[in-house]
């Protein structure tokens, strides 16, 4: 399930995207097979109580629903995204939500891995940033450390590209337009600031010496 391109800015493109480790479904699955495991032998070996097995395979379905499905179906919806322009982060299955991070405000990036996640090629990082979000972390990724140095990369082409706008002069109108609106979305604006914000960028495109 791929991030929507029409959320995409003018100019952005899509780095990196991925799910989180699917070490993450060993537990998941390991419930199924019991779950499962457990209704066969009931009908393969049928007790003496009247519908003891239908009773069981009720309870087994319920449980597979919660322990087995949900967190496939939680795993499959969660995605994190790395385009040139910002850290995405989506999840969630019917109501959905998530985190959007700018490349210029990250300060720092940070991974860990315990003994298992490190054979396994998985871990944590804590992403470091300024403005409201703060400290990020985005949980059980694969190849944490690889990420890490394509993060960084990425960061640093990034701030060339917005030092090259501001040697000739600062953004664009729809680059500062879509800033707001970007802006905007994640409540850091409200509505009335965006509007006056709005009409001084296109006021001043008018008003542009001949």
């Amino acid at each position: 399930m791929g991030y929507p391109r029409r959320l995409l800015s003018g100019g952005e493109t899509v780095i990196r995207e991925f799910r989180p480790h699917w070490r993450m479904l060993f537990v998941p699955t390991a419930w199924t097979v019991l779950l499962a495991a457990a209704v066969v032998l009931t009908w393969i070996f049928p007790p003496t109580t009247k519908w003891f097995d239908w009773g069981v395979t009720a309870v087994a379905g319920v449980a597979w629903l919660v322990l087995g499905l949900y967190p496939f179906v939680a795993w499959w919806f969660t995605s994190y995204v790395l385009t040139n322009e910002r850290l995405i982060t989506r999840r969630g299955i019917l109501a959905r939500h998530g985190l959007e991070i700018p490349l210029e405000q990250i300060t720092n990036v940070l991974f860990s891995q315990n003994i298992l996640e490190r054979i396994l090629r998985s871990g944590d990082l804590l992403i470091e940033s300024a403005g409201t979000s703060g400290q990020s972390r985005f949980s059980d990724i694969p190849e944490p450390e690889e990420f890490q140095s394509l993060l960084y990369t990425v960061r640093e082409e990034r701030g060339k590209v917005l030092a090259g706008k501001r040697a000739n002069g600062g953004d664009d109108a729809i680059s500062q337009l879509e800033r707001l609106q970007r802006l905007r979305a994640e409540g850091a604006l409200t509505e009335e600031q965006f509007e006056e914000q709005k009409r001084r960028i296109l006021g001043g495109e008018q008003q542009a010496p001949q």
